[in-house]
């Protein structure tokens, strides 16, 4: 039994206004354009941005008179428009039968803070996980979010994937806490223009050798594009860098013939895990191991 999943990343247009009715609008036709493309190309999975609906700048939403960041005031934002352009997005998946993961926020309770949320919905129209941002920037924590609680990961297809946003790619033990669950990738969605960030997505790949979705906005793409990182840290597709909306599309396959997924898989992921496990235990030098130092030459 084929074991594969085909993966498509977008790197859709992020409007940065809550407020903005209009760009929130476009950003759900956007994003349903790319949905459509995905299903056409065959994905199974169709990952967005951070913030796909919209990531609010913080000089639109914390600013205070002076200019000095201030506590967000929530009440500005269009709450009733994120969510119809976000169920207007799982009807579609549930039309098109594609799992779709975008970003937006999700509100609680005031005066508590919204969370910053990627939301999973599967391939019949239903929203079957939300992973709420775990580690979140100086400013986003002291003005704008409430932080996450909890790992997300969710299975497509016998395929296992987790979720990260953004500034926690700088976190290497979420990425090592994905590889402990299991998983076969991770999303990891930006709203940043940052060329290291995409950096450290292929040192993930290639420490816990397993598959990440990189998804950012279409218009840092000219610094780094959408794409998709592979076992062993090779970017498998990418989109245009020319800041235009576009999809990248690769496939998940466990069983792989490509050298570097190859090696990856079957060989440098269980070697990690068996020497993490205490493979080395039996072999380390008992006594004084000042003796082997005083009899080196």
């Amino acid at each position: 039994m084929a074991r594969t999943l085909r993966l498509a990343v977008a790197q859709s247009t992020v409007p940065e206004d809550p407020a903005d009715r209009d760009a929130l609008r476009a950003a759900g036709r956007e994003i349903r354009a790319l949905m459509a493309e995905a299903a056409s190309g065959g994905a199974r999975l169709v990952q967005f941005p951070e913030g796909a609906i919209t990531y609010p700048s913080k000089h639109v939403m914390a600013a205070g008179p002076d200019g000095k960041l201030v506590p967000a005031d929530w009440s500005r934002a269009a709450w009733d428009v994120m969510r119809e352009e976000a169920e207007s997005i799982a009807s579609l998946a549930g039309d098109l039968r594609l799992w779709t993961a975008f970003g937006s926020l999700h509100p609680l309770t005031p005066p508590s803070r919204p969370h910053n949320s990627l939301f999973v919905v599967s391939d019949r129209g239903e929203l079957v996980a939300r992973y709420d941002k775990r580690f979140l920037s100086h400013t986003e924590v002291s003005y704008l979010y409430t932080p996450g609680r909890e790992p997300v990961v969710f299975e497509v297809d016998g395929i296992r994937i987790g979720c990260a946003l953004c500034v926690e790619a700088n976190f290497p033990p979420l990425f090592a806490e994905y590889e402990r669950l299991d998983v076969d990738c991770v999303l990891l969605s930006v709203m940043v223009d940052d060329a290291p960030r995409a950096r450290v997505a292929q040192a993930y790949g290639t420490l816990y050798s397993y598959w990440l979705g990189y998804a950012v906005p279409a218009q840092f793409s000219a610094t780094v594009p959408s794409g998709i990182v592979g076992p062993g840290g090779r970017w498998l597709a990418q989109c245009p860098a020319d800041g235009q909306p576009a999809l990248a599309i690769a496939d998940i396959d466990l069983d792989s013939a490509d050298p570097d997924i190859d090696v990856a898989l079957r060989y440098a992921r269980p070697w990690r895990r068996l020497a993490q496990d205490g493979l080395y235990e039996d072999r380390l030098v008992t006594g004084d191991p000042r003796s082997d130092i005083r009899t080196a030459f």
